[in-house]
């Protein structure tokens, strides 16, 4: 039944583009689209189709201001009558770090491509293709949806510059817009992200709505003018085609279950700090850890499913202290890092709690889930639609957050300092803490003192290590000042003996400003391995980088700088969590801590920053973070030494969670990316 429902629906699409090709005059279509981020409008997309000759053309303008930083995008395309490509051109931005400049024609069953200033020719595909280049623009997907329906509908439609993409109808939904009910047809698409977008379409063959996420990984929605009022709608049932997903994904990577397991023959690295334990034991029941300490002295059940380890080092699960969870391909992902925490930093409440829930009843593949509920106020930096602009909201958000299992509250960058303490004060009247950045026209020791017990990323420490700027003073200059900070100077002392007496946490997420300076001169690759072995769909918005400027060099001498703050502020006792606001998936949890050892960490106390450091300041030291007897059983076995050499926690083999021990390599495959 339901492959004839889909039949039905691609005949009347495709018909009805049939009927679109034969009207008359120059002009053959033309519309806009709302530009979205977590649901809050931030710019648009129009579009104009033509006849021109024999071909149709499409013009597209994309763009968005996202927390202040302009994102544009230019598009044209041209194809014959029934869409096959002639020639594609994209130039501008598709987030903030990312930029973009090919162009591409198609002549004589050649495909001529030119990438930034590097020209390549290779022969067009003999099956059908289009041309397509990420998620932006949404035009451009929908050309795509129309082109495949009139082409056989391929199980796999080859795209230029580079890929292929699957599209399956997803059915019906019934749509409320305004006064009346609409039916539209969905449809996901796999290959333009890494992961799963959803789309609907009405029956005139125009794309109504595409729910996905932008090259920053976050959520990003695009909605045709007159549905806005069904956001919501929208947003919720491509949670539930994610929740589908998940389930698939989870189907496909059962791992190895057992209410015992015995782990024997490893060395032992605790996380207490305690010297490694060589040719150890530990035994897991029902996802507790039951026993630990040398093979010698441990019982080993008789039940247990034995795991022989020799020559494997067993640590603590990882933990990820700045993650943003916003689709279910990351579950994989970190279990296969070895990450078996993660505390989400801001997210969709609707998606993430549902995720949350699905993990934690085994209904979905992913580590644990602990919760920060992001509040921002109104201001050109503003993110997502959870406003705090008065105390009253901010109690009112707290409340809500708190009641649906959240452990923090994030600060975002544009709330007020009276609303910064109402978010505080409550959440500390609830046993909850807060965490975040420092909103714009404030300051750390401002927002500390009103509550802020956690701040996120290491620039906001440097801001208080130094005397204020001239509000004048440019960029630049500001750049080589902070290049220059003496962090023996009085201003960087009393700024870390004030971090230390308020107990103040801090994740500085090195790993991903490392990313965010990378150039031509210094690619990702040459301090990231791991960008080797990603989805073909991150490749461009993670190694297409630009040319190194006198901005990027005095932005290396800033990072530089940066890190002797993180070896300063280790050194005088204030908790480093480790954590990667997404960066390269996987991978930078194990560059974040690398940069600690250069900055001064032991290798034990780079794995304690990723272990029981993040579990003490999340009040879970008790139930996680080292390999005792009555704690969690979240492990990892990886091979070669890591308190010899850093980077040996990038060589996870198996993860062990809730009772489930998982081969790696299994879970890398299961989302695209190479073992």
């Amino acid at each position: 039944m339901r492959k004839t429902i889909y039949a039905l629906i691609l005949v009347t699409f495709t018909s009805l583009w049939a009927v679109g090709q034969q009207t008359g005059g120059t002009a053959l279509e033309q519309g806009k689209f709302t530009l979205h981020k977590f649901e809050q409008p931030i710019g648009e997309e129009t579009y104009e189709i033509r006849r021109d000759g024999d071909s149709i053309t499409a013009k597209i303008d994309f763009k968005f201001t996202d927390r202040g930083s302009p994102v544009p995008l230019t598009t044209t395309f041209r194809g014959a009558q029934d869409l096959t490509p002639q020639a594609f051109e994209i130039k501008g931005r598709t987030a903030r770090p990312v930029s973009i400049d090919e162009a591409l024609t198609i002549d004589n069953s050649k495909v001529h491509l030119r990438s930034r200033d590097k020209q390549t020719d290779s022969d067009s595909p003999s099956s059908p293709f289009f041309t397509i280049a990420g998620y932006a623009p949404t035009t451009m997907q929908m050309l795509m949806v129309r082109y495949w329906a009139t082409h056989g509908s391929p199980t796999q439609l080859a795209t230029l510059p580079s890929g292929s993409v699957k599209i399956e109808p997803r059915g019906q939904d019934t749509i409320h817009v305004g006064d009346k009910d609409e039916k539209l047809d969905r449809y996901t698409v796999e290959g333009l992200i890494w992961g799963r977008e959803t789309l609907w379409f009405d029956t005139n063959r125009n794309l109504v709505a595409s729910i996905t996420t932008d090259a920053e990984f976050d959520h990003f929605e695009a909605i045709r003018d007159g549905y806005e009022s069904a956001l919501g709608d929208f947003v919720r049932r491509a949670g539930s085609d994610n929740m589908s997903a998940l389930a698939d994904i989870s189907k496909g990577i059962p791992g190895s279950h057992s209410p015992t397991i015995a782990i024997v023959g490893a060395t032992l690295i605790d996380g207490t700090g305690a010297a490694p334990v060589v040719d150890s034991a530990v035994v897991i029941e029902n996802g507790r850890i039951k026993a630990v300490g040398p093979r010698s002295k441990v019982k080993i059940p008789k039940d247990a499913n034995v795991v022989d380890a020799t020559g494997k080092f067993l640590l603590p699960g990882l933990w990820d202290m700045h993650a943003h969870f916003e689709q279910v391909e990351w579950g994989p992902i970190y279990l296969a890092a070895g990450v078996t925490t993660v505390r989400d930093c801001g997210n969709e409440f609707e998606f993430i709690t549902s995720v949350r829930d699905a993990i934690a009843q085994n209904r979905g593949l992913g580590p644990r889930l602990l919760l920060a509920g992001i509040v921002d106020g109104t201001g050109p930096l503003a993110l997502g639609v959870q406003r705090v602009d008065n105390p009253e909201q901010a109690r009112q958000w707290v409340d809500r957050y708190h009641d649906a299992g959240f452990q923090q509250m994030k600060i975002y960058s544009s709330v007020k300092l009276e609303e910064v303490k109402a978010v505080a004060d409550e959440a500390h009247r609830l046993g909850m803490t807060v965490t975040g950045h420092v909103p714009q026209g404030l300051d750390a020791f401002q927002t500390i003192e009103d509550g802020q017990d956690q701040i996120n990323h290491i620039h906001y420490i440097v801001d208080i290590m130094h005397s204020p700027f001239p509000k004048d003073m440019n960029r630049i200059d500001r750049m080589k000042a902070t290049a220059d900070l003496n962090l023996d100077s009085p201003e960087a002392q009393k700024a870390i003996t004030f971090l230390k007496d308020h107990h103040t946490v801090v994740d500085p997420t090195m790993a991903l400003f490392e990313l965010f300076g990378a150039t031509t001169a210094k690619p990702p690759a040459s301090f990231e391995p791991g960008i080797e072995k990603i989805a073909p769909e991150l490749a461009q918005p993670l190694t297409d980088v630009e040319p190194p400027s006198e901005r990027s060099e005095i932005g290396e001498k800033v990072f530089q700088k940066n890190i002797a703050v993180v070896g300063a502020l280790h050194r005088a006792g204030i908790p480093i969590v480790a954590g990667t606001d997404q960066a390269v998936p996987g991978y930078s949890l194990h560059r974040e801590i690398e940069l600690y050892v250069q900055a001064g960490f032991t290798p034990m106390e780079a794995i304690q920053a990723a272990t029981i450091v993040p579990a003490r300041a999340m009040h879970l030291e008790k139930d996680t973070g080292t390999l005792q007897k009555g704690k969690r059983g979240d492990l990892i076995l990886i091979t070669g030494d890591p308190l010899a050499d850093i980077h040996n926690t990038r060589n996870v083999e198996y993860v062990i969670t809730n009772g489930t021990m998982y081969h790696t390599a299994e879970l890398w495959q299961s989302v695209g990316f190479k073992p």
